[in-house]
């Protein structure tokens, strides 16, 4: 299964990354630009520019708190809450790998009210790994702007990793061959980053750990870090803090090159041998809103969300946590989601990974 590393479709561009978008433009993609660029489309009155938001509006976070999903979240509120004068309110609906909370957006009004912090599962893995799914991560969308791109880390119980004297990715793979099925992978859920992570990392090495699927990337990553599972491919941010507290071991980010907040941590690629060369895998995050939705007031929250990632303070408390800030357009962001999905069907595909 070594040389499986065609496995990889070529990566997308994030903005600030250094990354390319396929040379493709989807029609969501094309239908994003003219919404952005048109200004011939009638608003209704609760979408108009000058009267929204006449209310609070909430960003349905479709995982737990403590995550990264809900700590970005969290990181803009309060600058959107300035920024538009109303209340911008972190509302956590949890289950099916993010489908609960994703439905719940896709099925609401698309008058500005309620928004989706969206993910790389909910809205790329997530159409190829459910056969039935219950929203369509292209049609019922609109893409508003990329919060963050972050690197994915190979984590395990530090105990555990000593106890087994597993210090690295190629003892973790020649443990895991050795061993089928004795080490357990902890993810969000089906489908996440996470779990689709760890896939790839299975069928490049013919290895076999158990995944263990939880309710979001919070309990996952508590019961690493308490010796009830083994190890997780988790969102650096996430995990950081317990990696600096020595709680959890970092072997390897998922990322092509090495994380400036764990510039001593390899890559996967570097640490993993001939059979791993090649391999990358990054979560990304981003605001998205029902289709339909006014394209000025996306252009307004995508203009706001810019501004908040371009400020010093938050700039530099996400890099330092691993992530890089986005802020492009709703076209650039779209193109991404595609990709993405192209990306990850093969994976999927490739891996077996099922959930219906």
């Amino acid at each position: 299964m070594g040389g499986s590393s065609h496995l990889i479709a070529p990566a997308p561009e994030y903005p600030h990354a250094s990354m390319r978008f396929p040379s493709f433009v989807s029609r969501r993609t094309a239908l994003v630009v003219a919404a952005a660029g048109s200004l011939l489309l009638p608003a209704s009155p609760a979408g108009s520019q000058g009267t929204w938001p006449n209310k609070p509006v909430r960003i349905v976070v479709p995982f737990p708190a403590g995550g990264t999903t809900d700590v970005l979240a969290r990181t803009l509120v309060p600058e959107l809450s300035k920024a538009f004068g109303r209340p911008f309110i972190v509302d956590n609906h949890t289950g099916a790998a993010g489908n609960v909370g994703t439905e719940i957006v896709a099925r609401s009004p698309n008058d500005g009210y309620t928004l989706l912090m969206g993910t790389l599962g909910t809205n790329s893995i997530n159409r190829s790994l459910y056969r039935k799914l219950s929203y369509d991560p292209i049609k019922d969308f609109t893409p508003i702007t990329l919060v963050a791109v972050v690197p994915n880390v190979v984590v395990m119980n530090a105990e555990k990793a000593k106890a087994l004297d597993i210090d690295s990715v190629a003892d973790l793979v020649k443990y895991a061959k050795a061993h089928p099925g004795k080490l357990n992978m902890a993810s969000g859920g089906s489908g996440t980053s996470h779990h689709l992570t760890g896939e790839l990392f299975k069928t490049m090495t013919g290895s076999f750990m158990t995944h263990i699927p939880y309710r979001g990337a919070a309990p996952a990553l508590m019961d690493v870090v308490g010796g009830n599972a083994d190890l997780m491919f988790d969102n650096l941010p996430s995990s950081i803090q317990q990696i600096r507290a020595g709680k959890l071991k970092a072997l390897a980010v998922t990322s092509a090159q090495r994380s400036p907040a764990l510039s001593d941590v390899p890559t996967v690629g570097e640490a993993g041998g001939p059979a791993l060369k090649g391999y990358e895998a990054n979560s990304w995050f981003g605001l998205l809103a029902p289709a339909g939705t006014p394209p000025e007031i996306v252009k307004r929250i995508q203009q706001e969300v810019a501004k908040a990632l371009g400020t010093t303070a938050i700039r530099e408390k996400m890099m330092a946590q691993g992530a890089v800030p986005g802020g492009g357009t709703p076209a650039e962001f779209a193109k991404l989601i595609d990709s993405e999905q192209v990306k990850w069907a093969k994976v999927v595909k490739a891996s077996g990974a099922s959930v219906d």
